[in-house]
C-alpha cells in the first residue's frame, strides 16, 4: 500500500470570483452582528459586519481614486491595528494585489521587496520602517482612514485563478521569496473549517497574534468572517498574561495561537477556567505532547495542530471530528491529495519515511514564486509540490513529522533561512566565517544561534546591535558563540547538524 491520500477533490471555486467578496458574503445578512472585536484592557472596539464591509469597500474606492488600477501591486507597511485587514481586503475588493509584510522588517529588507515587486503604491504607517521611495507613492494611515467613508467600490469579479495577493516566505537560497496566490486560495480554505477548526457561524474565535501576521490574517480574521463568525483580536500592547482573562470575558469558543503562546500562558496560569472555550488551535511550529497534555489538564480542552506552509497554507491537521493520534500531525484534510514521496517522486510504502508532497492540482497551492519560474519549477516533481519536510504515513493516513530536508529554522512560527542571517553577519568586520542554526535551550524552546570564527571573541551587545539594524527581530540570533573552527561533513561542507548536536551535548 502506498503513502497516498486521495479521497476526492474539493469543489472548484465559482467562475466569477473575488476573495474579498467571498470573505464578506455574510455582511448583508448579519449586518449588525459583531464581525471583529479588538480587545483592550480598558474596553473593546467592536466592528459590525455592516461597518466592516463599508470600510473595506470604501477603502477600495479610495485606492482606485489614488490612481491605482486592478492588477497593481500594493506593498503593506502597516502596524498591529485594524487598518491592516481593512486595507488588505479593500485592495483585493478593488482588484489590486496586496503584499502584507511583517512590521518587524527593517528598511533595508523592505527596500529589496520594493526593488523586486515595483509596487504601484506603499500603504504606510509612519511608525513602521520603510525606505524612501521617490518613484513609488506612499499612502499613509490618515489617508487610508479617510477612505472608509467613501462610497463602496464594486467588487472586481473575475477568474478565480488570477493573482490575488502575495506573501513573503524565507527561501532555502537565503533570499525571501515572494509567493503568489490566486483569489481561489480563500475558497480552498473551506477544507480547513471542518478539517481543523470545527468552525461555525456561532463561534467567537480569538487569535493571539498581531493583525499583520499571516497566521492571524487567515485563521483569525478571513476564515471566521467567511462563515459569519465573530473574530476576537487582542489590542496592540496586550500582554500574554492577560489572554486568559480576555478569553473568559469575551466568551471565546475557539482560541488560536502558536505553541509558544500556549507554553507562556501555562507558565503564568497553571489553572485556567474557560467555560465557553470548546478547543484550541495551533500552528507555525511543532506542538509538543507536553504542552498538549498540560493545556488539557489546565483547561479541560483539547489543542488541534495543523501543518502547512506559505505556499499552501495548512493541509494536514487534527480536528474535533478527527483528533490526532499521539506524536502525529493529524491527517490530510478531506478534499486534499497528499503523498509521501521517495527521491524519484514515487509514493513510498506505508510506514516508510519520505518527503511530504501536495498535489499540483490543490486549489490552495500557490501560483508560483514572483518572476521566478525556475525556482517554482524546482519545487515540483511531476504532479507533486515538494514541501521540503519529511514524514511517514500510517494506514489510516495519519502523518508523523520527521524533520526538514534542509536547514530551515523556525523562530516563533516564522520560518527563517540560516543563509539569509549568515549573509548579514558575514559583513561584520570581526567575523571571518559564520554558521547559524536553531538550538534547544530548554524543553520545547528553541532560539536562533550564531557560531562564528575570527581573531577574537566579539562583544555580544555589539553583534546584537549589528543584527538589529539589518534583520527583522524574529530573524536575529539570541545567542552568539566564538569558535576556533566550524564543523564540516566529509565533503567539506558546513554541518549545522553537528553544531546543534554539539551545543545540546555541552548544555
Amino acid at each position: 500500500m502506498q503513502s497516498l491520500f486521495d479521497q476526492g477533490a474539493s469543489a472548484p471555486a465559482p467562475t466569477s470570483f473575488n476573495m474579498a467578496a467571498h470573505v464578506l458574503a455574510h455582511a448583508e445578512r448579519l449586518a449588525d452582528k459583531p464581525a471583529l472585536i479588538v480587545m483592550g484592557m480598558d474596553g473593546a472596539d467592536t466592528w459590525s459586519y455592516r461597518a466592516m464591509e463599508a470600510a473595506v469597500r470604501g477603502t477600495g474606492t479610495g485606492l482606485l481614486q489614488a490612481g491605482l488600477k486592478p492588477g497593481d501591486i500594493v506593498l503593506m507597511r502597516l502596524g498591529n491595528n485594524v487598518e491592516f485587514p481593512i486595507a488588505y481586503l479593500g485592495a483585493i475588493a478593488a482588484g489590486l494585489v496586496p503584499v502584507p509584510t511583517s512590521s518587524q522588517l527593517t528598511a533595508p529588507e523592505v527596500a529589496k521587496m520594493v526593488a523586486e515587486l515595483s509596487p504601484g503604491a506603499i500603504l504606510r504607517d509612519p511608525e513602521i520602517a520603510c525606505p524612501d521611495t521617490p518613484d513609488t507613492p506612499q499612502i499613509d494611515t490618515a489617508a487610508l482612514d479617510a477612505m472608509r467613508a467613501l462610497p463602496p467600490c464594486a467588487y472586481d469579479m473575475g477568474d478565480p485563478d488570477r493573482l490575488g495577493y502575495i506573501i513573503y516566505t524565507s527561501g532555502t537560497s537565503g533570499s525571501p521569496r515572494a509567493v503568489c496566490h490566486a483569489h481561489r486560495a480563500i475558497w480552498a480554505r473551506r477544507m480547513m473549517h471542518e478539517g481543523w477548526y470545527g468552525l461555525h457561524e456561532e463561534d467567537r474565535l480569538m487569535h493571539a497574534g498581531a493583525f499583520n501576521w499571516t497566521f492571524t490574517l487567515g485563521t483569525g480574521l478571513m476564515d471566521p468572517w467567511s462563515v459569519g463568525a465573530t473574530a476576537l483580536i487582542p489590542a496592540k500592547g496586550v500582554a500574554f498574561d492577560a489572554l486568559p482573562g480576555l478569553l473568559a470575558a469575551h466568551k471565546a469558543t475557539i482560541f488560536a495561537a502558536a505553541p509558544g503562546v500556549y507554553r507562556k500562558i501555562l507558565s503564568d496560569h497553571p489553572d485556567i477556567h474557560l467555560p465557553d472555550l470548546r478547543h484550541g488551535l495551533t500552528a507555525g511550529e511543532k506542538l509538543s505532547e507536553t504542552t498538549r497534555e498540560e493545556w488539557f489538564e489546565a483547561t479541560g480542552t483539547a489543542l488541534y495542530e495543523a501543518y502547512g506552509m506559505s505556499e499552501c497554507s495548512t493541509f494536514i491537521s487534527a480536528s474535533p471530528s478527527a483528533p490526532a493520534h499521539p506524536h502525529t500531525l493529524g491527517r490530510p484534510q478531506d478534499g486534499r491529495r497528499i503523498a509521501i514521496l521517495d527521491e524519484d517522486g514515487t509514493p513510498v510504502p506505508i510506514g516508510e519515511e519520505g518527503v511530504i508532497a501536495v498535489s499540483r492540482r490543490d486549489p490552495g497551492l500557490m501560483l508560483g514564486y514572483f518572476n521566478a519560474p525556475e525556482d517554482t519549477a524546482a519545487r515540483f516533481v511531476d504532479d507533486w509540490f515538494l514541501t521540503g519536510d519529511r514524514g511517514t504515513m500510517a494506514e489510516d493516513f495519519y502523518i508523523s513529522y520527521a524533520g526538514r530536508n534542509d536547514d530551515m529554522m523556525n523562530a516563533g512560527g516564522f520560518r527563517v533561512s540560516p543563509l539569509e542571517v549568515e549573509s548579514v553577519l558575514s559583513r561584520h568586520p570581526g567575523i571571518e566565517t559564520v554558521a547559524v542554526t536553531d538550538v534547544e535551550i530548554k524543553a520545547d524552546t528553541r532560539i536562533i544561534a550564531a557560531f562564528y570564527t575570527g581573531p577574537a571573541a566579539l562583544d555580544e551587545t555589539d553583534l546584537a546591535a549589528f543584527a538589529a539594524e539589518r534583520l527583522a527581530r524574529y530573524k536575529q540570533p539570541r545567542l552568539f558563540r566564538h569558535m576556533e573552527t566550524l564543523p564540516t561533513n566529509p565533503n567539506g561542507k558546513l554541518s549545522r547538524r553537528t553544531l546543534r548536536e554539539t551545543f545540546k551535548a555541552n548544555s
